[in-house]
Formats: C-alpha cells, sequence, structure tokens
C-alpha cells in the first residue's frame, strides 16, 4: 500500500517556548496512552502527579489517553480528572500509541509535550532532564535512551538483544544517530510538533521512530537523557508483531526518502534547518559531504579489497581488479548520490551511473597502471605488496572521484 504523506504547515518562525508563571495554560503536558490499564493507571497517575507537584516549577498538566479500552479503564481515567485538577482524560475508539499521542499533542495548548508509559519503568528523576532543554530552548525533541552511556537498565537478555538489533538496524538502514528509539519516555517543544505530526504516517509503535527519524532529517537538535529503567514483567506487547511491524516501518521510510516523497526540504525551510549561508570562496556543506564521503570511501575499499581477494583466486590480478572495481564503483556511485550530495528520487539515476562509470574508468587507469608497474618493475610481486600497491593507488583514485562527483556528475543536482 502506497503511503501519502501531506505536505508540512506553511512556513512560519519558530520562536522559542514561553515559560507560563501563572494558571492557565501549562508549560508541560505529560500524556500517558493506555489501553485496559484498570490494576496500574491509578497508581501512576498518583505517583507523577506528586513528583510534578513537588518538583516541577512551572504548570503542568497530565493526560491520560485511552485507546479504546474495554475494562475499567476509562471510568478510573474519569474519577482521576474529578479527582485532580492537572490531570484530564481523553477516550479514543481505536488503538494506536501513536494515534494516542499524535491526537493529544495536536490538541494541547502547552509549550512542550511528553509522554510515559502507563508502567513508570522509567525512573521520574529523568523527567526534569528530559524536559528542561525543550523549556529553555536549547533542544527541539528529548528522549529517555537506555543504551545511552550512564543508563542503568534491568531486564531480560532477550529484550536487550532485541532492543539492540532493531537500533543497530536503524543506524545502518536510516543512518540515525540516536542511540535508543524505543523507550517510552520522549517529550518535544510544541512548535515543532506541529510541523512533524502532519508527516508521521504510523498510528502504533513505530511512531516513536517515524518521529525521530524525521527530526533528524529536519536537522533538528535530539537531546537524549540516560536513563534507569526497570524491565515491566506483566508487559503486553507482542514482541514478534511489533518487530514485524516496526522492520516494514523502517522499509517504507527507507523507500519514501529514496523516492523523494517526504518534503524534507521543505520541513528544513520551514523550521529554519537550511544549511548555513556560504563562506565564499568555500563551497557550501564541502565539510560534510568529505566527511560522508570518506565513510562511503572506506565502505567501497572495503569490499573492493574483499572482491579482489575472493575473484583473485579463479583469475588473474587484471581482471580480478576490473571485476572488482566495476562492482563497488556502481554501488560507491549509488550511495554517494543519496547520502554524500542529497540526490533523491530515480531521475538522472541512469546518467549518474553512466557518468560515474567514467569516473571508474580513470580510477581502473590509475590502479592498473599501478599493478602493471609493479609486475614490471618486480615480476611477480607477492599478493601483500600487490594489496598494499592497490590500496594506495585507490586512495589517489578516491580523491580524483570526489573531485569529479562533487564538481561534474552531481554539480546540476546541488
Amino acid at each position: 500500500m502506497q503511503t501519502s504523506y501531506r505536505n508540512p504547515p506553511a512556513a512560519v518562525p519558530l520562536p522559542m517556548p514561553r515559560v507560563a508563571t501563572g494558571g492557565g495554560r501549562p508549560v508541560l503536558d505529560v500524556v500517558i496512552p493506555v489501553y485496559n490499564e484498570e490494576q496500574d493507571l491509578a497508581p501512576c497517575v498518583r505517583r507523577l502527579h506528586t513528583y510534578l507537584t513537588e518538583h516541577f516549577p512551572y504548570p503542568f498538566r497530565i493526560t491520560v489517553a485511552d485507546n479504546a479500552s474495554i475494562d475499567a479503564t476509562p471510568v478510573i481515567a474519569h474519577d482521576l480528572a474529578e479527582e485532580f485538577l492537572e490531570v484530564e482524560s481523553v477516550r479514543l475508539e481505536q488503538k494506536g500509541r501513536g494515534r494516542a499521542l499524535r491526537a493529544v499533542w495536536s490538541a494541547s495548548d502547552a509549550a512542550v509535550l511528553a509522554y510515559m508509559d502507563v508502567d513508570l519503568s522509567t525512573d521520574l528523576a529523568a523527567l526534569l532532564p528530559l524536559v528542561a532543554p525543550l523549556i529553555s530552548g536549547h533542544s527541539d525533541l528529548a528522549i529517555g535512551s537506555r543504551l545511552a552511556r550512564g543508563a542503568r537498565v534491568v531486564r531480560g537478555a532477550k529484550r536487550e538483544f532485541i532492543s539492540r538489533c532493531y537500533n543497530l538496524i536503524l543506524r545502518s538502514a536510516l543512518f540515525v544517530r540516536f542511540s535508543d528509539a524505543q523507550c517510552g519516555f520522549k517529550a518535544i517543544r510544541a512548535d515543532v510538533a506541529r510541523h512533524l505530526l502532519p508527516l508521521v504516517a504510523d498510528p502504533g509503535w513505530f511512531f516513536d521512530t517515524e518521529l525521530l527519524v524525521l527530526a533528524q532529517r529536519a536537522r533538528l537538535r535530539i537531546h537524549e537523557v540516560p536513563v534507569d529503567w526497570v524491565d515491566d514483567p506483566d508487559s503486553r506487547v507482542d514482541i514478534v508483531s511489533t518487530a514485524l511491524a516496526d522492520l516494514k516501518g523502517v522499509a517504507r521510510l527507507g523507500r519514501a526518502f529514496a523516492t523523494g516523497a517526504l518534503p524534507i526540504s521543505e520541513l528544513r525551510h520551514q523550521l529554519g534547518r537550511d544549511m548555513p549561508a556560504p563562506v565564499p570562496g568555500v563551497p557550501a556543506g564541502l565539510t560534510r559531504q568529505v566527511i560522508r564521503f570518506a565513510a562511503v570511501g572506506v565502505f567501497s575499499t572495503l569490499l573492493y579489497l574483499l572482491l579482489f581477494v575472493l575473484l583473485r583466486n579463479a583469475m588473474g590480478a587484471q581482471p580480478a581488479n576490473l571485476l572488482a572495481l566495476l562492482i563497488s564503483a556502481i554501488a560507491n556511485t549509488a550511495v554517494n548520490r543519496r547520502v554524500t550530495f542529497d540526490v533523491r528520487g530515480r531521475e538522472g539515476a541512469g546518467r549518474h551511473q553512466f557518468q560515474g562509470l567514467l569516473v571508474f574508468a580513470i580510477g581502473l587507469g590509475l590502479t592498473s597502471g599501478s599493478l602493471a608497474l609493479l609486475q614490471l618493475l618486480t615480476g611477480t610481486p607477492p599478493r601483500a605488496l600487490e594489496l598494499a600497491v592497490l590500496v594506495l593507488a585507490n586512495l589517489l583514485a578516491t580523491v580524483v572521484r570526489f573531485v569529479l562527483l562533487r564538481g561534474w556528475v552531481f554539480r546540476a543536482q546541488r
């Protein structure tokens, strides 16, 4: 099914959050999404209310977002809202954590929006460090991380393994830099949320990941807080179905970024996160491109050497070098097109690969020429020396490749 992404709201300047000091508009709105939580809801809300009353210096609100519960959860939520002035109850007739957060956050008048799981697995001592950078305007989003340095986590080996594998997949497939996408302890500035929420398609557990990936692509500042976290032994999350849904979400986002379906450039402009104005005499974005090109180059060189060693066992040095360089060059052009030079969609992809092959021919001349010269000088060189010469030749070819890709192949797109 093709996912349709709505355009983000019209461009408006983003003010810093206003910190209210009196009654009325809350500074912080903490949402607790629940489904059939009649046992845990009241203790959670009472404990959170006590903590915020004693430690949070500004007006706050606690919103219970009920996802179509069929037990006594809605009644308990209503009673809590009657008991505490700062507690509200919202009823949704459809399930989905993402759907609940979108509904409440979109309607909230608070400057900072947060959410936490009803089991309170995360120690509440991390709440103030979570929201403080958002209230001050220093950061745009904040997440609790169970994988950041300083976090203290108590949970089973299976959940630990799944969590680390999931975040590794995110780093590999979507190039994320945040450490923990699924910890149920996050906050966002309301003005930022107004721009991101219309682009988040998932209504369930992948909502968090999608929001964070969009935020990173929009160059927003994501603050991470190491948390103390204790696994809830009574958790009702279906790990298998949730993992499959998350993998489908990763694939969907990957397709959207590759085809340009998500208006990331427009989003950056509306959020004021465009690249800085170019300095005279210095190409715009050069440092970022060099870093990314270098990372792609390391991967390509390793791929090339691996292919060369494998092919060398079945053929001579020159044909092995030709095939290894050709395969790695095609992969290098494709990855640099997307990662280094931010070219999206299929338009011009064939032409870029053709031009990339011409650049490849230059690299082939450098590496093949170095091999021919080595064989001329030594006759039959040792395999280690052969590899060393190829590495040096590839370093030179890499510099030439960057200059040609930047100044010729992808110049029009930039």
